[in-house]
């Protein structure tokens, strides 16, 4: 049995492929007195696949204060309680909040058991420059809402992690382009399932996408921080790279393609003006 008696357990779930769960969320639901789950009926999917038999109860967000007071008295009473969602991390979008608050205000021991997440699963596909960013959960539903929402976006240098129902993508997109103009927004679709699919595209590429193929599944959106205008490299920039890319063994030819590669400036008048500094 659990050693720990009285522990409030927040276990992550798989958010599709039921293998994504860890050999610890495993013992810790096969221990506990109690199972506090979104949907009862999701849960026991997941338990009958790995044969665990422990009692399930509901906790959604309307469930009524009177439930969680049930749960903490167990909790205070002994009892250890695991808290699951759907899929994934509990709390990131999804109920389980106000028991957590509440079995801290009465002392009771909280105790994360972490796994699959869809927001690090996504960041992770997209390949952010520097990992930097902000996950907001589920954008505003209302078009006026949402339009003030994505303004004070506007000056957002992080990337920035959404959820997204299917039926409200494109509207979404239209509100982006329509606020931020055209940027670049990285999509993962039912990340972990059998027709997962993750690509970087333009939001002008994803509307005529959808206009062709209509989203479907669960979305997780990533909108890029808009690219700043970079002012072309001085003249003597790329010269001094070749110099110092020459000086640590590189050929002529070697360290002027790889300063064109890193500067932009096209190869062929980095070749010129290399041989006009060196006199030839």
């Amino acid at each position: 049995m659990v050693e720990t008696a009285g522990v409030l357990y927040v276990v992550a779930t798989p958010i599709g492929n039921l293998e994504d769960i860890t050999l610890r969320a495993l013992r810790v639901l096969r221990e506990v007195h109690l199972i506090a789950a979104e949907d009862t009926r999701v849960t026991r999917k997941l338990l009958s696949h790995y044969d665990i038999h422990a009692p399930l109860t509901s906790l959604h967000e309307y469930s009524p204060p009177a439930k969680i007071e049930q749960l903490v008295r167990r909790l205070l009473g002994g009892e250890c309680v695991a808290l699951v969602t759907d899929a994934g991390t509990p709390t990131l979008s999804d109920p389980g909040s106000a028991l957590i608050r509440r079995a801290r205000e009465q002392g009771i021991a909280v105790m994360c058991v972490p796994g699959a997440s869809a927001v690090t699963a996504a960041v992770s596909l997209a390949g952010l420059p520097d990992g930097r960013f902000v996950f907001d959960g589920f954008p505003p539903r209302k078009s006026r809402e949402r339009h003030a929402y994505l303004q004070s976006l506007a000056g957002e240098q992080r990337a920035v992690v959404w959820f997204e129902a299917p039926h409200r993508v494109v509207d979404l997109l239209k509100d982006v382009q329509q606020v931020l103009g055209e940027r670049e927004i990285f999509v993962a679709r039912e990340l972990t399932k059998q027709f997962e699919e993750s690509r970087q595209a333009t939001v002008s590429e994803w509307l005529s996408h959808f206009e062709q193929t209509p989203p479907r599944g669960e979305f997780t959106l990533i909108l890029l921080p808009a690219r700043e205008e970079s002012s072309p490299p001085c003249a003597e920039e790329p010269l001094q790279m070749i110099e110092h890319l020459v000086a640590d063994g590189m050929s002529d030819k070697e360290a002027i393609r790889e300063a064109a590669n890193r500067s932009g400036v096209p190869r062929r008048e980095l070749y010129a003006r290399w041989l006009e500094r060196k006199g030839k």
